[in-house]
């Protein structure tokens, strides 16, 4: 790979900055020497938890006004300023499930939407579970279910289970369990 693509920062307008995203359009110049303009959300990364019990992934059904909808996810949440991404993992299985794990393991770190966003996800592997008390923040309303491999798989079908972190922790299960069989 080269460099001959890489675009330059030539300015930024900063437009919106909020709780959990800002915007900003950047000014930048071309491989060819023209100028573009990019719209880049930026965020402050995230944690998202492979927690299976008994064969069972954890799953978590809130309503999502983006999507206008309820979706079932694995926990997973953003990272506070200086956070460590293993703790903060630690942290949001047991705000939004009330388990906590006595093994914990990074699997992948991947963009969501690099065209336009800069958030980075820390995908973990929750092990050795034991169950607690959910500590919800204020403006979230959370039911924990558990699901066979099987039923994953049939919500990613029925589209129950849309976003690609979850989809990819189904993916990461399958494989994972198909691997195991093997050895």
């Amino acid at each position: 790979m080269t460099n001959k693509l890489n675009e330059i920062t030539v300015s930024t307008e900063h437009i919106f900055a909020g709780k959990v995203i800002s915007l900003q359009v950047d000014t930048v110049e071309l491989p060819d020497g023209s100028t573009g303009k990019r719209e880049i959300v930026k965020h402050p990364g995230a944690v998202a938890v492979v927690a299976i019990r008994d064969g069972r992934l954890l799953l978590v059904d809130q309503f999502r006004q983006a999507m206008g909808r309820c979706e079932l996810e694995i926990p997973a949440g953003k990272l506070e300023k200086g956070e460590d991404p293993m703790e903060a993992a630690r942290r949001e299985l047991q705000e939004e499930t009330g388990y906590t794990c006595g093994k914990i393991t990074h699997l992948h770190s991947f963009y969501t939407s690099p065209g336009f966003a800069d958030e980075i996800i820390h995908l973990y592997l929750a092990e050795e579970l034991t169950a607690g008390e959910m500590a919800l923040d204020d403006d979230e309303f959370i039911e924990v279910y558990e699901a066979t491999l099987e039923e994953t798989q049939r919500y990613i079908s029925e589209g129950r289970i849309a976003d690609a972190k979850t989809i990819l922790a189904a993916y990461y299960w399958q494989l994972h369990l198909a691997t195991k069989h093997q050895a």
